[in-house]
């Protein structure tokens, strides 16, 4: 798994969602701002540690975050994923492709989002997700500066997603786009809302599961990782 930036929180969090006997080998990118600028060069930062972890014999390898990727269009972060497995013999998935493959997998189509980026990059996710085949209706900043998302408490968080969940009802998922730590909102917002609440963290998760051929539903992490779909 090669993370993004180097703040604590997402790595143990997926760690803790894994079934026991996963193991998870980390490395590390060290994204800090978060600007459009900084993320459309972010994807040159992967491939040397790609290589690295193709010589140690990986079965697997997960180049996390999705805007690094999402930022070079649906089309263009699949042609790069094509390439590096062509290259590197080695399966690969991204953030943003596991994301779609769990909103295909739980049947749904209009989507609501929330990040902690800025306006232009939310318009990048939002074409992202139309490329994908999905109805974004909406994909809003919470207006904090990205160096203190890790600072936001989990109440925050469910806040600002059932403030922006109210104005778009006809939503059939939320989706909390990049390394909120939110997994304890999930089973909130599904109940209060009747629909789903995909997190980044927890929809690798079952990536993994998947691609792994393990099975270990868990509860409290929302649907998906409930269900496995």
């Amino acid at each position: 798994m090669i993370l993004p930036t180097m703040r604590p929180g997402a790595l143990e969090e997926t760690i803790r969602l894994l079934p026991e006997g996963i193991s998870l080998l980390p490395l590390y990118n060290n994204i800090r701002t978060g600007t459009r600028a900084e993320l459309e060069s972010a994807v040159d930062l992967y491939e040397p540690k790609i290589k690295e972890l193709v010589e140690v014999g990986v079965d697997l390898i997960h180049p996390a975050g999705a805007p690094p990727f999402m930022v070079h269009g649906y089309n263009g972060e699949a042609a790069i994923i094509k390439r590096w497995e062509s290259t590197y013999k080695v399966p690969m998935f991204t953030t943003g492709q596991t994301d779609c493959e769990a909103f295909r997998a739980l049947g749904v189509k209009h989507i609501v989002g929330i990040t902690y980026f800025g306006d232009d990059v939310n318009g990048m996710f939002a074409q992202y997700l139309g490329d994908a085949g999905f109805d974004c209706l909406a994909m809003a900043g919470i207006g904090v500066p990205f160096q203190k998302m890790q600072e936001l408490a989990p109440t925050e968080i469910y806040r600002f997603a059932r403030e922006t969940l109210l104005k778009h009802p006809k939503a059939d998922a939320i989706y909390l786009l990049g390394a909120w730590r939110a997994i304890g909102v999930l089973d909130l917002l599904e109940q209060d809302f009747g629909i789903p609440a995909v997190l980044s963290v927890a929809a690798q998760a079952w990536m993994m599961q998947k691609r792994l051929h393990i099975r270990q539903p868990a509860d409290g992490r929302g649907r998906l990782l409930r269900e496995l779909p």
